[in-house]
């Protein structure tokens, strides 16, 4: 079992291209897995392959709601869902920040995507990797319709999660999971919610590269990096480290089904 997983990174970027096999072996002598996240079909192809070639390595498929600039067709990722190292469907989901344009138009969009991927994951039997921001009564309204279609398949979690604990409770009342990354180490924003949280429903992650954690804010982001966030989640919880990095990595292996 790993010392440290990273759930959430986009190893296949420009900003790795110049270290990223020496990067990876790195990792692997550190004992840390990541789980490569794509964010349109190009880049869902990369993460297989990078996946397939390292054994510390995952892949998560799909189609980001602002970087996607074609629809998803479950049909093109048929092949890739059914590769052993693929553990989640995403980044999917609604990100009402950087909306241009009809508003009204590109969030019905937004949401006509997440809804065609929530069902290709619940179809493949794979847990979801959300990405919200500035939308989670929107996201959370189709969950939980969703949830009341397709029942106890539907399951995954929030990354880069930023709402506070209400929100929290209402992903956990759906078999949610949220992660946290870098920012805990530069705000208390969301130090409550970090206490709050059962511990089994909380995971460690970078989104690599970008947001890196005192004491390289400012510089790329890399998934070794994790380790400050899982320190960060202890301190804050006042809970021993060991107890709970080896939950956190328990948690990454129960809601991906993880080998290795």
């Amino acid at each position: 079992m790993f010392k440290y997983i990273d759930i959430h990174a986009h190893l296949d970027m420009p900003a790795f291209d110049k270290d990223r096999e020496e990067l990876i072996l790195k990792l692997q002598k550190e004992n840390i897995g990541v789980i490569t996240i794509a964010v349109d079909k190009q880049s869902s192809f990369r993460a297989v392959e990078l996946a397939d070639r390292y054994d510390n390595i995952f892949a998560s498929i799909g189609f980001h709601p602002v970087d996607a600039a074609e629809n998803f067709c479950g049909s093109d990722f048929a092949e890739l869902i059914q590769h052993p190292k693929v553990v989640a469907v995403g980044e999917c989901g609604l990100d009402f920040f950087r909306l241009t344009g009809d508003f009204e138009t590109e969030k019905k969009k937004q949401q006509n995507l997440f809804e065609v991927q929530i069902n290709f994951a619940v179809e493949h039997d794979k847990p979801l990797m959300v990405h919200c921001r500035d939308a989670h009564p929107e996201v959370l309204d189709i969950l939980k319709s969703k949830k009341k279609e397709l029942g106890d398949k539907l399951r995954g979690d929030i990354h880069f999660f930023s709402g506070d604990r209400d929100v929290a409770k209402q992903y956990f009342d759906l078999d949610f999971c949220i992660s946290f990354g870098g920012v805990l180490t530069f705000t208390d924003a969301y130090d409550e919610v970090v206490r709050f949280a059962p511990l089994d429903r909380i995971m460690s992650e970078t989104d690599a590269p970008f947001v890196a954690p005192v004491p390289y804010r400012g510089k790329r982001n890399e998934p070794a990096f994790v380790k400050y966030v899982v320190a960060k989640i202890a301190e804050i919880r006042r809970e021993d480290f060991e107890k709970v990095r080896k939950i956190l990595v328990q948690n990454a292996f129960r809601v991906f089904a993880l080998k290795g």
